[in-house]
């Protein structure tokens, strides 16, 4: 396809990734101010916490605190991340506040579904199948499956995009016994395995095996290549982005202690603004907002553009500077 688009969507998951990692513990006060901040500079999805078992994620123990404490700003679809019945049953008693949508999580790993969630393939899948239809009855529309490990996986290497299909092909089949329509597909590279000809390839078979669904991309850092993945998939179209202030988070079931989280959102945004693509996003601001991050939790993250900065400030100091 080899497209740039006009504009595309960064989908802040900041605050709910990477709280969930940090050793912490992080004050609900902190975390209610990070979330405003990122609302502050133009994104219009954050999602905001995870409603999950406080005892495997100790991070988001006080979930309900920090989805009260938020000031919602018009425009801003606030999301959150939940597994089973019980986190349901949490997610829906801030329906008022939160953008509540299902989806469909499967693993292209059964060895990484099994480290991450405890369940292999059949399990996952039967597991997909009461969630789905609890969220239908309780009006949650699913439209989206999320295929984690796509690229690759710590715990069973590479990952062919065989296994991508018959993850997608699994969820299809949820979603048609449901009789719901999927009109979105992530792609997740929980590990850091991706490289730009590895996302123009899996992107490009997908799409060519399913055209209509929309297609995001979930990308880590784990070794550095993020943008330039980032890159590839918007050569591809892809117009839909997850991404972490400052670059946040990582999985902590992904045995790779100390390893970079999901790519910066800012710099993602600025890879944008230098190819003429439109995010809707304050760069500056969200950098600003990386930095509230560091000061949160109390160290430095991956982010190199909280160290260089914009090229604004450079570009308005140089103009009409004679080459």
């Amino acid at each position: 396809m080899n497209d740039l688009p006009r504009r595309v969507s960064i989908n802040e998951e900041g605050p709910r990734e990477g709280f969930q990692i940090e050793p912490g513990p992080i004050p609900t006060a902190d975390k209610i101010a990070l979330i405003d901040a990122l609302a502050a500079t133009g994104l219009k999805h954050i999602q905001v916490a995870s409603f999950v078992s406080p005892k495997l994620v100790p991070g988001w123990a006080d979930a309900e605190q920090a989805v009260a404490g938020f000031t919602p700003r018009p425009g801003v679809d606030y999301t959150a991340l939940w597994f089973n019945a019980a986190g349901l049953e949490r997610a829906l008693a801030f329906e008022d506040r939160l953008h509540l949508t299902g989806s469909i999580s499967l693993s292209a790993s059964e060895a990484f579904s099994r480290k991450n969630l405890n369940r292999d393939r059949a399990g996952q899948i039967e597991a997909m199948r009461k969630q789905t239809a609890a969220h239908l009855a309780a009006g949650i529309p699913v439209t989206r499956i999320g295929v984690m490990a796509s690229f690759g996986c710590n715990f069973s290497g590479v990952v062919t995009p065989a296994q991508v299909f018959t993850a997608i092909e699994d969820g299809m089949g949820i979603a048609a016994e449901a009789g719901t329509t999927i009109t979105r597909l992530s792609l997740a590279d929980t590990m850091g395995w991706a490289n730009p000809a590895h996302v123009e390839r899996l992107v490009g078979e997908v799409r060519a095996r399913w055209p209509e669904p929309e297609i995001t991309l979930h990308l880590h850092d784990t070794r550095g290549l993020a943008v330039a993945n980032a890159h590839a998939g918007l050569r591809m179209g892809v117009v839909s982005f997850d991404a972490t202030v400052g670059g946040l988070g990582g999985c902590p079931f992904a045995a790779h202690k100390g390893a970079p989280g999901n790519i910066a959102s800012e710099e993602l945004a600025l890879l944008c603004e230098e190819l003429g693509i439109e995010t809707g996003v304050d760069l500056d601001a969200l950098i600003e907002a990386g930095h509230l991050a560091e000061r949160i939790v109390g160290h430095s993250l991956p982010s190199a553009l909280l160290r260089g900065g914009s090229l604004r400030a450079f570009r308005e100091r140089t103009a009409g500077v004679a080459a």
